[in-house]
């Protein structure tokens, strides 16, 4: 079966990342540096760090399962783009070095907020629950979560977005954290309303937010009393699914979610990866809330 999947323009997302190493890079040598060991290896290759990051994250857009035949089917046949290309096993060693480049490199892809922000958690298991008690590689750092549909064992991937699809804040979490713990920190710079399921009522999260200057908006839990919400409100609160179709398309399109993983370092590169190439999509889930939509509605309910 062929999936068509959206073009990422890879010029564009090479412009926009070696402009931002650049600058990074320049930044960096202008600014104190945390003492390191005298063994510590400068990065080398032949191969730029920027076009390190341009592949980790094309991947996540051209529709390949796994990135060794991504690698070698399709980048190491284009040479023209890349022509310092390294070896497969060599690019795997290179791409640790590109994880905190990408982190900050994600903070710029960031939408702008609208006043509408939607909240949401999505499971990211490292392995089958059977071989959970086996598994070594995130022994430490993983735990036990349980999502709508069934018990895993990972990491909690936490998304603020706005009424366009566009990534506001992530964070990543073990498996076994309340949904409610990183809210705060993630929702720091937000304004407006915050629109969550029934994980996040908290009349503690609720005051917290509020003197920030944020209402959060929730659906009530079965054995709680209603209380009046506005009819705003209630359209945007039911429209909250369109958090859980972004999740979707990183999982599914992105490919945020795997049990292939040898490295942490290569693990949250691919993560932020996935995360960066989903910005670049032209087309997001989103609310088609146009201003002649909400003029119709009553001004005291706005």
């Amino acid at each position: 079966m062929n999936i068509s999947l959206p073009r990422l323009d890879l010029h564009q997302i090479f412009c926009d990342v070696d402009d931002f190493y650049r600058a990074f890079e320049a930044a960096c040598s202008q600014t104190p540096q945390l003492p390191t060991l005298d063994r510590a290896k400068p990065y080398r290759s032949r191969l730029s760090l920027s076009e390190v990051m341009t592949i980790v994250i094309a991947f996540h857009g051209s529709g390949f399962r796994t990135f060794k035949d991504f690698y070698t089917c399709q980048v190491l046949h284009g040479r023209n783009a890349f022509p310092n290309l390294v070896s497969y096993n060599r690019f795997v060693e290179l791409m640790p070095w590109s994880i905190m480049t990408l982190a900050c490199f994600l903070q710029t892809t960031f939408g702008a907020m609208t006043g509408i922000s939607f909240i949401d958690s999505t499971a990211i298991a490292v392995c089958h629950p059977n071989r959970a008690k086996q598994h070594k590689l995130f022994k430490e750092q993983a735990g036990w979560g349980k999502s709508s549909v069934k018990w895993y064992f990972g990491f909690k991937l936490h998304l603020i977005i706005n009424d366009q699809g566009e990534l506001l804040a992530a964070t990543l979490t073990p498996g076994n954290t309340d949904d409610r713990k990183p809210v705060p920190e993630m929702a720091k710079q937000l304004w407006g309303k915050l629109f969550g399921d029934k994980g996040y009522v908290s009349k503690a999260l609720f005051q917290q937010l509020y003197e920030q200057g944020l209402q959060l908006v929730a659906k009530c839990r079965k054995k709680m009393t209603n209380r009046l919400m506005s009819l705003m409100d209630k359209i945007l609160l039911r429209k909250r699914a369109v958090i859980e179709s972004v999740n979707d398309q990183l999982k599914n399109i992105c490919q945020i979610e795997h049990s292939r993983h040898r490295s942490e370092f290569n693990f949250l590169a691919n993560l932020l990866g996935g995360l960066i190439a989903y910005s670049y999509y032209p087309t997001k889930p989103a609310l088609d809330l146009t201003p002649k939509e909400l003029a119709a509605l009553p001004p005291a309910i706005i």
